[in-house]
């Protein structure tokens, strides 16, 4: 299942990708697209109309599959409501936790978090821990796990983690996120390529953001201002950065040069990889996106294991002192981005 997984996101990002393969997913695209096309257009022309609740509701999403960087940018937006004064609350579907999320499932009342990552899913949890204060709640229902946090809680903002396709909710603002290194592959739906809705979908951006995971921003700065010139959207540049690898258990920071097995369970773990370039990697280890590890994973690995902070989240369970994270540090000015 790993390898099919794996060939189909090499075909997302291979404009001249032949084969049968690519003729079954080209196939399947088309049903997708109707189903996907039908839904927008039900919404589009107010024939279903999305839900309201009492709150400011933010969504963040994207247009494509995989890791674009959602996750730290809803932490930072928390983070400066917070700042504010203002009680966030953060909705996820929990993708990829072992809970339910047909129920409502409090992850953290912004005090305690409630369930490890296994249970909550890796992004919840990191939320949890990296957005102190803000409540964060996993449902497949969205509406009623925000209602849940408005009258449990007093939120009075929402913030939609993964929102952007889940039009069952109202939302003020919509900010979605590019990547600048991967764009949109090769311009496909699902599951030929890595786009989850057409060329209409962009009429429905309030903000666009260009995430740069590259320790040279140029070519993310040209995208935002041909992005903002060619579909009138205002655009921000996120910059995303190696800040330092520290153990997972003490904390201690781990010295450049030093020699590592780089493992990770991400959308785009090249992205990963490129930020060790400072580190001697002796093996470079991707597993399929959520994967939920096992102890067989890691216990054969001899000295240093470097893995991303969501991951590290779910590595915490097998309490091994040889497992290390990695620090990002993102630079966007949230204030511009919600005004």
């Amino acid at each position: 299942m790993k390898n099919l997984k794996t060939e189909i996101t090499k075909i997302h990002y291979d404009k001249e990708a032949k084969g049968a393969l690519v003729k079954l997913l080209e196939i399947a695209s088309i049903f997708y697209g109707i189903g996907s096309g039908l839904k927008n257009l039900l919404y589009d022309k107010k024939i279903i109309k999305p839900k309201k609740v009492n709150a400011y509701v933010i969504s963040v999403g994207n247009i494509t599959t995989g890791g674009v960087g959602k996750t730290p940018v809803v932490a930072e937006i928390a983070k400066y409501l917070l700042a504010r004064g203002e009680k966030p609350a953060i909705i996820s579907r929990g993708y990829g936790g072992k809970l339910s999320n047909k129920q409502i499932n409090l992850i953290s009342d912004g005090e305690k978090t409630y369930y490890n990552a296994n249970l909550a899913g890796d992004e919840p949890f990191w939320l949890s821990q990296n957005a102190k204060g803000a409540i964060v709640v996993t449902s497949k229902n969205r509406y009623k796990a925000s209602k849940y946090a408005i009258e449990k809680f007093g939120a009075n903002y929402i913030i939609l983690d993964d929102g952007f396709q889940h039009r069952k909710l109202h939302r003020d603002i919509d900010i979605v996120l590019s990547d600048s290194e991967k764009g949109v592959g090769n311009e496909k739906l699902l599951p030929a390529g890595p786009l989850r809705e057409g060329p209409d979908a962009f009429k429905r951006i309030d903000k666009m953001v260009i995430v740069s995971k590259n320790l040279d921003h140029t070519r993310a700065e040209k995208i935002a201002k041909i992005t903002a010139k060619k579909m009138k959207i205002p655009t921000f540049v996120c910059k995303t950065e190696p800040d330092y690898i520290y153990n997972i258990k003490t904390g201690e920071k781990l010295l450049q040069d030093s020699e590592i097995t780089a493992i990770c369970a991400i959308g785009q773990p090249e992205q990963f990889f490129d930020f060790l370039e400072n580190y001697t990697i002796k093996e470079m280890i991707p597993f399929d996106d959520h994967h939920q590890y096992e102890l067989k994973d890691i216990e054969n690995i001899k000295g240093n294991i470097v893995t991303t902070e969501k991951d590290a989240v779910k590595l915490q369970k097998f309490n091994k002192d040889n497992i290390y994270a990695l620090k990002l540090k993102i630079n966007i000015n949230i204030e511009a981005l919600l005004s």
